[in-house]
């Protein structure tokens, strides 16, 4: 059910919809996203919203300041090396506690959803930020197209493993392919996303084409791109980074000021594309989203769920 994470923020909170549309049609190659709904401008989000306005970031930023580590560990790597990958065709096996399980086509999946734009703060655990205008759908949709059994609890995700189109698996950075999993509830909340563009153009390789997931209040690694595979379960998945390194990555990851990586602090960050002199911000609970999802964890010891 598309449209359920509703706009209540007001003009002095975001940025105008004609401004953003304007500093699209000065952009390179952007063009409308007509059919397309705007129903992502904060929800209620209002605390991220009084800190500063969401005014997305330039598209050179958010397409050439990325870490996509099957294209090498470099920012600038998977923009010099993501572009042989070939995402023609794409499906993505659902299987697991489903009621439907097999391959979805990108056009199945596609001629089923409801496309929607939402502008999300996105927060890498390295303590850089951006603002980025997603397109895409609420992942609940999809888990609903292939049918959530009742013993589900959690949502494994895997990204594309090809060797001969993804010149950084050739080291083991990590065990590949890249996993990630969510909580059933986290999946199924509506600022969840399965992103498809980006400033009204198809997602570009080194952001994850032709799919991904967008979970706006967790660190950046937990939005996992190019995905081929969906798995529901009753059992809390393997993930990448918590298998690399579980006393620095844990399962939930949730944006949190309080909590600091072992090695940095994550009480402020650094906004890509500030220049050079500008301040760091203060980081923002659940990175702004708390008035949404902090429900989700009522009860639970965040230090120790981290």
């Amino acid at each position: 059910m598309a449209h359920r994470w509703t706009n209540d923020l007001n003009d002095a909170d975001v940025t105008p919809y004609s401004a953003f549309l304007n500093r699209r049609q000065i952009m390179a190659g952007l063009g409308g996203v007509a059919g397309l709904g705007l129903a992502g401008l904060g929800g209620t989000a209002a605390q991220a919203a009084t800190e500063a306005a969401l005014e997305p970031n330039s598209w050179e930023d958010v397409t050439t300041y990325c870490n996509f580590y099957e294209f090498g560990t470099g920012k600038g790597d998977p923009t010099a090396y993501a572009g042989q990958m070939m995402t023609e065709p794409w499906s993505v096996e659902i299987d697991g506690l489903v009621e439907r399980p097999g391959s979805y086509s990108m056009a199945q999946i596609l001629e089923a959803m409801t496309l929607e734009e939402r502008i999300y703060r996105f927060r890498c655990v390295e303590a850089w930020s951006m603002v980025v205008p997603w397109q895409g759908f609420e992942l609940a949709d999809l888990l609903n197209l292939a049918g959530v059994q009742d013993g589900a609890k959690y949502v494994a995700f895997e990204t594309l493993y090809r060797p001969s189109e993804m010149p950084g698996t050739a080291y083991k950075v990590l065990d590949w392919p890249y996993r990630e999993g969510l909580r059933l509830d986290e999946a199924q909340h509506p600022l969840t996303i399965m992103a498809t563009g980006i400033f009204g153009k198809p997602l570009p390789n080194q952001n994850g084409a032709p799919l991904r997931l967008v979970v706006p209040w967790k660190y950046g690694f937990k939005s996992i791109k190019s995905i081929v595979r969906i798995t529901l379960t009753d059992q809390q998945p393997q993930t990448s980074w918590n298998m690399a390194n579980a006393r620095e990555y844990g399962f939930y990851s949730n944006v949190n000021p309080k909590v600091d990586h072992p090695r940095w602090s994550q009480a402020s960050e650094r906004r890509i594309g500030g220049g050079l002199f500008a301040r760091r911000e203060p980081t923002l609970m659940f990175n702004g989203y708390e008035a949404d999802v902090a429900a989700l964890y009522q009860g639970m010891d965040l230090a120790e769920n981290f």
